[in-house]
């Protein structure tokens, strides 16, 4: 039998269906597609409408295939989706280990935040963290195994509650040539300790997703984001001080109900004030059970892809002058794709880097030197 997964979502879900994958691997064929498989998991995320949209839009292709539906999912889309697939199950009754160029590792799962617009605490349940033994065992059995890098996923990392600085410090001292990355964070938990452990941990790359959602502060407030953009902002200073060059990335969300104009104004001043080199920028849309749905989603569709536009322009600005600095330099690459003649992976700083190479090169750090630079990659030999 031959297998196909669909992943809509976070890191986590990710994370999840490649563990998925690796267990599946040991009875079945992989196919590349949909239409070569037998089998069809789908790993859904019912944290926006677009993607819940998009499993129901998979429903013609699924005919004829044993179908499996995995993943983040509110009680309400898990019975009307039932009537589409043959079985629902949890990703822990599917996941096993996984194990390539990447290394995907959740240290707890859930969320105790309960933001208004957000179904994540509902579906994943109250944060509850992993022993911090049983990850540093899991960490050293991957870079054992040849994984190159360890990504630390979690709804919020830094919430972990055995002390995360602690965690990555333990895990830098892991023998071995591999990077540390992490995601995802919240600023409200974003400590000194935390900061102090990047900049002295060598493995640790410096790449942070922060995110902050909207840059006014009433929004915050009626998003129950529980920090000011004065507390966002001195958070990034302090990063941007102890860690030299650090890429910072962060999640947005636009046309959230009565935000107005002036208040998405704040939002892209503090895109121009912080020069991000990458934003998740997601168009509001309402989700059954949180507070926000009760709020009245009073922004048009075309509003909110205006806004989109208008953040995207900033960004791409921003990320083209930040990518310049790396033209002429000569960085580390850990390359996971191969197509046509030509590598692409990540730098230490996170940053996408094609360049020319054999398929033998992939999960091998290599030098490259970047000869030029465009908003969203660099382009080096």
């Amino acid at each position: 039998m031959k297998y196909h997964i669909i992943t809509f979502g976070c890191q986590i879900n990710h994370s999840d269906s490649e563990r998925i994958s690796q267990f599946l691997d040991k009875e079945h064929e992989h196919a590349p597609d949909i239409k070569r498989a037998d089998l069809v998991v789908v790993n859904m995320c019912s944290v926006r409408q677009s993607a819940v949209d998009r499993v129901y839009g998979l429903a013609p292709k699924l005919k004829g295939k044993r179908t499996i539906l995995t993943g983040c999912m509110l009680k309400k889309d898990k019975l009307k989706l039932s009537e589409i697939f043959d079985e629902i199950r949890e990703p822990e009754e599917l996941i096993k280990s996984h194990q390539g160029v990447s290394g995907l590792i959740p240290i707890m799962k859930g969320c105790n935040n309960f933001c208004s617009y957000c179904v994540v605490p509902y579906t994943r349940g109250k944060e509850i963290s992993r022993k911090r033994k049983e990850i540093v065992c899991e960490a050293k059995r991957l870079v054992k195994n040849g994984v190159k890098e360890l990504w630390l996923l979690g709804q919020n990392v830094n919430s972990y509650k055995n002390d995360f600085p602690k965690l990555l410090r333990e895990i830098n001292n892991i023998k071995g040539k591999f990077w540390i990355r992490f995601t995802s964070s919240h600023p409200k938990d974003f400590s000194d300790a935390l900061i102090k452990a990047m900049k002295e941990c060598e493995k640790v790359t410096p790449y942070l997703n922060l995110p902050v959602q909207s840059g006014d502060n009433e929004i915050l407030k009626k998003m129950s984001r529980p920090y000011t953009i004065e507390k966002y902002k001195k958070i990034i200073e302090k990063v941007k001080r102890e860690i030299k060059g650090i890429t910072v990335s962060t999640d947005i969300i636009v046309g959230f109900p009565s935000e107005t104009k002036k208040q998405f104004e704040n939002t892209k001043k503090l895109f121009e004030e912080i020069e991000y080199d990458m934003a998740y920028i997601n168009k509001y849309s309402p989700r059954p059970g949180t507070a926000a749905e009760k709020m009245k989603n009073n922004i048009s569709v075309k509003e909110k892809r205006q806004r989109e536009k208008e953040l995207t322009d900033i960004l791409r600005k921003t990320a083209m002058k930040n990518n310049k600095r790396f033209v002429g330099k000569t960085i580390e690459v850990l390359p996971s794709e191969y197509s046509d003649g030509f590598l692409t992976g990540k730098s230490f700083h996170y940053k996408t880097v094609r360049f020319r190479g054999g398929k033998n090169l992939i999960g091998k750090f290599v030098k490259v030197k970047i000869t030029n630079a465009f908003p969203w990659r660099l382009k080096g030999k």
